[in-house]
């Protein structure tokens, strides 16, 4: 297992550069949501940016904004974004993501569609070939309660062929409930490594009844910052 302290600084790298090169004073914002983002809330309060709008994509980043002091929106009062910078759980060589491993996919999603730009700051342990190279728990999917057995059901089956569990709380008795209030399930795969397969699951997932949201996010960024352990920054662009 990679070193906390190497993993904290990594992120806190990514953090900092992406909000030094991406956002100006005045920007609408979209925050998103994992151990990552803490660090891009401080550099946007650090550099003085309080005219910035910040929409936040979970509970947790609306806490972060509001105890940095940063202006704090949503997409009702302001629907149309300059950039959201969020994390992800893993990236691969074609820039499609697997996120949720917060449990926020849903909104992270909605936020960043919202968004004329999708700017990722990870970890140098994020960063793969191909899914499923260092992340190991699945996709997550955000279904609704009622739904969860039969869409594990479904999902065990072809064409998706895909085991799927119900994701349990750690101090809590019983399943994580999402935001809003729905439930997560984990999906591991056996390999998933073509562009077209992947692309083809985004949608059959969506597809299904009582699926909410899923951690696909495909054709949706362009830049990732991955901090690095020597103190580097590792940018990938297309």
């Amino acid at each position: 297992m990679a070193d906390k302290k190497l993993l904290d600084d990594a992120k806190k790298l990514a953090g900092y550069r992406a909000v030094e090169d991406n956002v100006k004073n005045g920007q609408r914002v979209g925050i998103g949501s994992g151990s990552t983002v803490k660090y891009v809330v401080d550099k946007i309060k650090e550099l003085g940016y309080t005219d910035c709008i910040c929409v936040p994509t979970s509970f947790q980043s609306r806490q972060l904004i509001i105890e940095a002091g940063l202006k704090l929106s949503d997409l009702s009062i302001t629907p149309e974004l300059d950039i959201t910078i969020d994390g992800a759980d893993e990236v691969d060589q074609h820039f499609n993501l697997i996120k949720g491993g917060g449990g926020c996919q849903l909104q992270e999603k909605i936020v960043a569609h919202a968004s004329k730009e999708l700017v990722i700051v990870a970890d140098y342990s994020k960063d793969s070939v191909e899914f499923g190279q260092n992340w190991k728990k699945g996709i997550p999917i955000e279904v609704h309660p009622m739904a969860y057995v039969p869409i594990i059901k479904q999902l065990s089956q072809a064409p998706f062929n895909l085991k799927a569990t119900l994701r349990m709380a750690v101090n809590k008795a019983g399943p994580v409930v999402t935001d809003n209030g729905n439930f997560v399930l984990d999906a591991t795969f056996q390999s998933l490594n073509s562009q077209h397969e992947i692309e083809k699951l985004n949608v059959q997932l969506k597809m299904i009844p009582g699926v909410v949201e899923h951690g696909l996010f495909i054709n949706m960024t362009k830049k990732v910052y991955f901090g690095q352990t020597d103190g580097t920054i590792k940018l990938r662009s297309k």
